[in-house]
C-alpha cells in the first residue's frame, strides 16, 4: 500500500491519534472517503453522525481491526499496522499488530467479556498474556481498576451475574488495564437499557476528568456537549464538521450537521 500525504514530521508527535487521508472500501462501497483527524493527548473527541456514516469503521482503523486501503493511522507518532519501506507501507506481522493493540484500549458495544472467567480474571488477562506482566501485579492492578469503576465487590463474580451496565464497566476496566495511550469507545451505551446508561457515562466522565485521551462514538448528544473537547460530525464516510461542542452542536454551519441535529434533538 502506498502512503498518501507527506512524510511524517515532528508535529505528528504532538498527537495521540492522527489519521491522514484514510480510505476504506467494503467491496464496491467506500465507507471512509479520505478522513483526516487529529487528537491531542488528554483530549476527548466525540464522533457523531447517522447510522452508516462510517463512525465505527473509523474507530476500528485506529487499532487496525480494519485495514485501511489508503492513508495512514498513527498513535503517538507510530504508524499503526504498517512499516514504511521506502514509499511503500508493508503490513506488520500479527504479533507486531497485537503489540500495538495492547497500547490502544477498545470498549465495544456488546462488552465482549469472557463468560468462563471471573470479573477480576477478565480485567487481568490482557496484561498477563499480551504484556507479560507478573500475575500478582496484574491482579492487584485489576482489583484497583474494579474499585475505580465501582465494582470492587464483583471481582469474583462471572459476567452472567452482572447487569449490562456492570458488564460494560468491567469492559472499561479491562481496557484501562493495558495502560493505553488512548481509549476508544464504540457506542458504549447502545446495548444498555436506558436506566443503566448513566452508570457507564459516569465512569467515562471520570476518565475525561482525569485527563485520559478518549475517542468516543456515541449517540448521546448531551454527553458529547458535556465532556468533549472536540465534536466530529460524520456523514457518508467524511467528516463534514468538527470543532468545540458549543460550535458544532449549537451553531453548526454544514447543512448535514443541521439536519442530523434536527433529527436527534
Amino acid at each position: 500500500m502506498s502512503e498518501t500525504g507527506s512524510e511524517a514530521t515532528a508535529s505528528e508527535h504532538e498527537y495521540a491519534v492522527e489519521l491522514r487521508g484514510v480510505r476504506k472500501h467494503f467491496g464496491a462501497h467506500e465507507v471512509l472517503r479520505g478522513v483526516d483527524l487529529a487528537v491531542r493527548p488528554g483530549e476527548v473527541t466525540v464522533i457523531l453522525g447517522p447510522s452508516g456514516s462510517g463512525k465505527s469503521t473509523l474507530l476500528r482503523t485506529i487499532n487496525h481491526l480494519e485495514q485501511v486501503d489508503a492513508g495512514t493511522v498513527r498513535v503517538s507518532g507510530e504508524l499503526v499496522g504498517y512499516r514504511r519501506r521506502g514509499a511503500v507501507l508493508r503490513e506488520l506481522s500479527e504479533r507486531e499488530i497485537l503489540r500495538q493493540r495492547a497500547r490502544i484500549g477498545f470498549v465495544f458495544q456488546n462488552f465482549n467479556l469472557f463468560p468462563h472467567l471471573t470479573v477480576l480474571e477478565n480485567v487481568a488477562l490482557a496484561p498477563i498474556s499480551a504484556q507479560r506482566r507478573p500475575r500478582a501485579q496484574a491482579r492487584a492492578e485489576a482489583a484497583e481498576l474494579l474499585e475505580r469503576v465501582g465494582l470492587a465487590d464483583k471481582a469474583r463474580e462471572y459476567p452472567r451475574r452482572l447487569s449490562g451496565g456492570q458488564q460494560q464497566r468491567v469492559a472499561i476496566a479491562r481496557a484501562l488495564a493495558l495502560r493505553p495511550r488512548v481509549v476508544l469507545f464504540d457506542e458504549p451505551t447502545s446495548a444498555l437499557d436506558p436506566e443503566l446508561v448513566g452508570e457507564v457515562l459516569d465512569v467515562i466522565r471520570g476518565l475525561a476528568g482525569d485527563g485520559s485521551t478518549l475517542v468516543i462514538v456515541t449517540h448521546e448528544i448531551g454527553f458529547a456537549r458535556e465532556v468533549a473537547d472536540t465534536v466530529v460530525l460524520m456523514d457518508d464516510g467524511r467528516i463534514v464538521e468538527q470543532g468545540p461542542p458549543a460550535q458544532v452542536l449549537d451553531q453548526p454551519t454544514h447543512p448535514r450537521t443541521k439536519a442530523f441535529l434536527a433529527h436527534v434533538l
